[in-house]
């Protein structure tokens, strides 16, 4: 590949980073410091309702279990305590469904991206028979509610004999119609220009989207990644019914299947919530900047 070709790569690079913060988002956070705007007044009770809930959770998960149960139940503990934690951690096997966790959304992360990207990629730019009749058709899948599909998917799952294993939580995450979705929408933000470039420059169909088209779509990936984690990590339904074997459950799971039919332990409940969200949390924060820019090239603001 030529150098054009790579420079032209490169000013791609730049208008995408044009949308970031200069520096970083230390940099961003630095200047937002001495920035002033009206809307502050509306976006700050707002972010504070969002706020207020995720707060209550985590200082009950250190109250007492007689405070959690009383009514109305005081939002600051009068004694912190770990013993929500400690239960979690002693009474059931959180550590290995926090694993599985973690592998069903790993898992599903690395193959959306894979195959998310190569399938927006080839309804953005390649040119085949039933192209737009087959997006449409994965665009509808959309629209249909999850609820009608589990009964024909727990028979094909029990057919393939994927039920009561990790594979069952895992292969209805491997591709999603809204991923190809993002993906495409993006790849047609993208100048064309830079393929035939690339084309002319001797690059066959898979260089020019290794090496010329993947690495502007980052702001993309990143935020199909966010995505992906957070219908993934937070799926509750599907393996409810699909997934018996303890040893296969999902943190999900764990925190549902520990209420009692009498009596209910929200200590180790609100415990447990706090290690579901954070880690969602965490991610999001580092991957927002790149949730903003995609949004600004793919359309999707509105």
């Amino acid at each position: 590949m030529s150098d054009s070709v790579l420079e032209r790569v490169a000013d791609s690079s730049e208008q995408v980073a044009a949308t970031l913060p200069a520096g970083g988002p230390a940099a961003g956070r630095r200047r937002g410091r001495f920035r002033f705007s009206g809307w502050h007044f509306v976006l700050f009770p707002v972010a504070v309702l969002f706020l207020v809930p995720f707060l209550q959770m985590t200082l009950a998960s250190f109250s007492p279990a007689k405070e959690l149960v009383a009514f109305p139940p005081p939002f600051v503990p009068s004694t912190f305590t770990l013993d929500g934690y400690i239960k979690l951690f002693t009474t059931t096997d959180v550590l290995l469904w926090l694993g599985n966790t973690v592998l069903v959304s790993g898992v599903a992360i690395i193959s959306n991206l894979v195959l998310c990207s190569l399938a927006g990629y080839g309804f953005a730019r390649l040119r085949f028979a039933g192209r737009d009749f087959g997006f449409l058709m994965i665009l509808a899948t959309i629209m249909i509610p999850t609820q009608l599909l589990m009964i024909p998917t727990y028979i094909l799952f029990a057919t393939l004999g994927l039920l009561n294993g990790l594979g069952a939580a895992i292969v209805p995450w491997l591709a999603t119609a809204f991923g190809i979705f993002l993906m495409r929408q993006f790849f047609l933000s993208l100048p064309a220009e830079l393929e035939e470039a690339g084309a002319v420059d001797g690059c066959n169909r898979w260089q020019i989207f290794f090496r010329i088209v993947l690495p502007l779509a980052r702001p993309a990936l990143a935020t199909l990644a966010i995505f992906t984690l957070l219908g993934s990590w937070n799926d509750l339904v599907w393996p409810l019914i699909a997934i018996n074997n303890q040893q296969a459950f999902t943190l999900q799971l764990c925190i549902a299947n520990v209420q009692g039919a009498h009596q209910t332990d929200w200590s180790l409940i609100m415990a447990g919530n706090v290690i579901a969200t954070l880690p969602l949390i965490l991610f999001f924060l580092f991957a927002q900047r790149h949730f903003i820019a995609t949004m600004t090239f793919s359309g999707l603001k509105g």
